[in-house]
């Protein structure tokens, strides 16, 4: 039986989801909808053809038998109350990032799914399923390096409009980074520092970009990562661990050669939907099948929202201070064990 999926929040990214679920993956229906804008919420029902309710708020679609799983793609701010009302129900969460937009929030959800005694809520760090990634993960994971001892990676964005603030360069755009890192070494950090180089002429006046970010993680690992959201020519990813016997390096993405005009070279990608929409595609099918044949998700949990929000808050802290902020975080309680996707890849 198909997994039925209630949808909070049908904006972009949620009927980007949506149109995911339905033409491109396998073992789940969209049931139920529900948006603030009620008249968008059925025009997208009709849009996609679908066999749907449409709720008036995420209480009564969380109420709907129908629904099995919870798809939040809200407003950040709302992720928290829908979060915590499907794990009292004991419904199944897939929630796009923040968990919430506070660390206490976060913790609240930890703790609520902790009561409930199953994991139930699943985090959209969707480079935990890029293939790149992967490759590197199973890399480190199996000493084909030696010991990690540094990290080097770049986030940078073409432009970015008036709303974008320098704490968003913490909160919205090195978040996935944030995540991304501490699993692939398998460490957890210690400390953060935040240092501006000279400004781009092509940043707004408020806005400081770009930014060097600087992780110490628990063992020692040092972790430098460029924040340039005003970079001009693309979208562009980069990561490389140095380890004691070699380097491992995030493979480019692959794109057409060209010859024009005398010049030989490659398109770059623009956004991030191109980039990871492969990694889009497998997170939500790795979080069906693990519902649909273990009973509950295995990928990044309610403590990665965790980590990630606790890092978070000290990295706006050290863009203020642009001093050394110790990032403190309790042990991973046992509850939130290494699933089989964070101890190796897919």
């Amino acid at each position: 039986m198909n997994l039925g999926f209630g949808v909070v929040g049908t904006g972009a990214i949620g009927q980007e989801h949506m149109k995911r679920i339905t033409r491109k993956l396998t073992g789940a229906d969209i049931v139920a909808v529900t948006d603030v804008n009620q008249e968008l919420a059925g025009n997208i029902v009709k849009e996609l053809n679908l066999n749907a309710s449409v709720h008036k708020d995420d209480t009564e679609l969380i109420n709907d038998p129908n629904v099995k799983a919870v798809l939040v793609t809200s407003w950040g701010p709302a992720h928290e109350g829908t979060v915590l009302k499907a794990i009292e129900a004991g419904k199944f969460v897939f929630v796009e990032k923040p968990l919430a937009t506070t660390s206490e929030g976060c913790e609240r959800i930890v703790t609520a799914e902790q009561e409930q005694g199953k994991r139930l809520v699943q985090v959209g760090f969707m480079r935990r399923y890029d293939s790149g990634y992967l490759q590197m993960k199973e890399a480190i994971d199996n000493n084909f390096i030696g010991e990690p001892l540094m990290v080097r990676c770049s986030h940078r964005n073409p432009e970015v409009g008036e709303r974008y603030t320098t704490d968003m360069a913490i909160l919205d755009t090195l978040i996935h980074e944030i995540d991304t890192l501490h699993w692939l070494v398998g460490d957890d950090y210690k400390s953060i520092q935040v240092t501006y180089p000279k400004k781009s002429s092509r940043a707004l006046e408020h806005l400081k970009d770009p930014q060097i970010v600087t992780f110490e993680t628990k063992s020692g690992i040092i972790m430098h990562a460029e924040i340039f959201v005003n970079c001009q020519f693309g979208y562009d990813i980069q990561c490389e661990v140095i380890g004691e016997e070699g380097v491992v390096k995030l493979p480019e993405v692959p794109s057409v050669g060209y010859r024009k005009d005398g010049v030989r070279g490659y398109k770059i990608l623009q956004d991030w939907q191109h980039r990871f929409n492969d990694a889009f595609n497998n997170e939500f099918q790795d979080f069906i099948d693990s519902i649909n044949q273990k009973g509950e998700p295995q990928g990044p949990s309610s403590w990665d929202g965790y980590i990630a929000s606790v890092t978070g808050d000290a990295g706006v802290r050290a863009q203020t201070s642009e001093q050394v902020e110790v990032i403190e975080l309790p042990d991973r309680p046992d509850f939130y064990k290494k699933t089989k996707l964070e101890e190796s890849s897919l």
